[in-house]
């Protein structure tokens, strides 16, 4: 079996191992590298997933390359733009040279003795295996499964007679259209798809152990579209990179700094929002502070628009079991639905 030697491996061909890729080769042009990735393309997170809405809930002047500028007019972008945006980065580079598609890494050993690192290789497409080295092993393989997402074991999940759907899997002719659409779970994913969801669906609910901190903020950065008109495209997106920085570290200390104060305002915003005849104390006020956990970002409230307009609604309960047409809850009431969509979190892992 023949071995091929490298400098650096790099695994993964996500947002991380692209910008890996680029400073390697900038900053050090005489290493050689590879990306072994182990799907059949780039962007990890934003090939993979492939469900309703999928976009950034970070805006993409931060996000993106600090070489490379994000020029398109919305800053909260949605996956398919994301893709673009990374292809256009590789192939400007020659990073896309350097990748070695369905290349499933299996084992990493370490050899003081020789320091290198032996990697062996299983190709997705034929079962082969191949064998790496190379000196410095770079992992930007993410920190979650690809295989599955995490589903907690519900009482009675065999029961229900509709389609259980995870993010992570979602199925690409799954019609959801004038169906009523359960979404368990309260993080950025579910508040994606809620609104997205909504627009041809029946109805959706989603349903939440406990409350999460909401803020509605612009897709578009109107300041950063303004610069670009009036400067190159590198000092535009310097400029809009501080400016999103600083403001974020700003906000973000003022709010741990003032909890209590930051709490009354982020609720009652969402207050504002739907109304003095919501339930916001139940379903949008957490018991704890501000950025304990990550706040969701809805981008121009439509959440918010979808639960004025009577297209989704927020129920805020614990799961009994579900049976055969939807949810028992614990406070008695029944969600029915046609189908469950469980955005209930990923699996941890070290190597995919």
């Amino acid at each position: 079996m023949s071995v091929q030697h490298v400098d650096v491996l790099v695994i993964g061909a996500g947002i991380s191992g692209i910008g890996a890729a680029y400073h390697l080769q900038v900053e050090a042009p005489n290493r050689t590298y590879l990306i072994l990735e182990g799907r059949a393309d780039i962007g990890g997170t934003w090939d993979l997933f492939r469900y309703p809405g999928i976009r950034s809930d970070s805006d993409m002047h931060t996000l993106g390359f600090e070489f490379k500028p994000w020029n398109a007019e919305k800053s909260i972008a949605d996956g398919p733009s994301i893709m673009a945006y990374l292809r256009e980065t590789i192939a400007e580079s020659g990073i896309d040279r350097h990748i070695r598609f369905n290349h499933l890494v299996r084992q990493a050993e370490w050899s003081s003795a020789t320091a290198t690192w032996t990697v062996d290789v299983e190709l997705a497409t034929t079962g082969e295996h191949r064998t790496y080295t190379c000196n410095f092993l770079s992992m930007c393989s993410g920190y979650y499964s690809y295989r599955h997402g995490h589903t907690p074991d519900f009482t009675g999940r065999e029961r229900f007679q509709g389609e259980i759907i995870h993010p992570q899997q979602w199925p690409e002719d799954l019609d959801y259209a004038d169906k009523r659409v359960v979404v368990i779970g309260s993080g950025a994913t579910a508040m994606t798809l809620v609104p997205a969801l909504a627009e041809t669906a029946a109805h959706v609910t989603m349903l939440q152990r406990s409350p999460t901190y909401v803020a509605a903020g612009p897709d578009v950065d109107h300041i950063a579209n303004g610069l670009r008109r009036a400067l190159p495209d590198s000092w535009a997106y310097a400029v809009t990179r501080w400016k999103n920085t600083t403001l974020q570290q700003f906000f973000y200390k003022r709010m741990r700094a003032s909890p209590d104060r930051a709490k009354d305002l982020l609720v009652g915003r969402v207050r504002t929002a739907l109304g003095d005849g919501y339930d916001v104390d139940t379903h949008f006020t957490p018991s704890y502070a501000p950025w304990d956990q990550r706040l969701c970002v809805v981008p121009n409230g439509d959440l918010f628009d979808a639960i004025n307009a009577g297209t989704a609604s927020v129920v805020t309960d614990r799961i009994v079991r579900f049976d055969e047409t939807g949810i028992e809850l614990e406070s008695g009431d029944h969600l029915d639905a046609d189908i469950i969509v469980t955005a209930t979190g990923l699996e941890l892992s070290l190597i995919h």
